[in-house]
């Protein structure tokens, strides 16, 4: 196993302890073959996930009632689906920060300089803007995804603009008979 498919791994680990209702992403950030630091995707330190928000965002169970009418909501969906939002539609109803961003807090929360460092995204799609500029404004000098994919038209112009080279790996499936 290389470098990139062990941090890209490490990545989808982080991934799975997401909570997310939509989307579960994993982030590493590596240097020097060391983990520096790692996030997925939630909503900050001590707020309540999604399942709980039904029960407690009053904004939340108004807007659903009002489109939907009074009932009891399926807590298994997330609150931008129920709202009929698509995926990367209605973020302003999402609590929730993407992988890469919380890699970077982390950093910074345990006081680990980023600078000259990779990230590795368990995603298929490049950073939105704003995790873009967090990357940018960070350090980090390299993104690797497992597709080239934009997210949307505003990452694109910061990647390319950036000095941040971005690369894609695939990751290998693995049989039972692999070794």
């Amino acid at each position: 196993m290389n470098w990139d498919e062990y941090f890209l791994r490490l990545a989808q680990t982080a991934a799975a302890k997401s909570r997310c209702l939509s989307r579960q992403i994993g982030a590493v950030v590596a240097r020097d073959n060391s983990v520096l630091s790692m996030g997925y995707n939630g909503p900050p330190r001590g707020i309540p996930h999604c399942d709980r928000r039904y029960f407690l965002d009053e904004r939340l169970k108004t807007e659903l009632d009002r489109l939907r009418g009074p009932r009891t909501h399926d807590t298994s969906v997330c609150p931008r689906r129920a709202l009929g939002f698509s995926s990367g539609q209605g973020l302003e109803w999402c609590i929730a920060a993407h992988a890469e961003a919380n890699a970077v807090c982390n950093a910074a929360l345990n006081g680990v300089s980023t600078k000259g460092a990779t990230l590795y995204l368990s995603c298929d799609v490049l950073p939105c803007k704003d995790c873009m500029a967090k990357i940018i404004n960070a350090g980090i000098m390299e993104v690797v995804v497992t597709e080239l994919k934009p997210y949307d038209a505003q990452s694109a112009f910061l990647f390319e603009h950036s000095k941040v080279l971005i690369r894609a790996y695939e990751l290998e499936t693995r049989t039972d008979t692999d070794e």
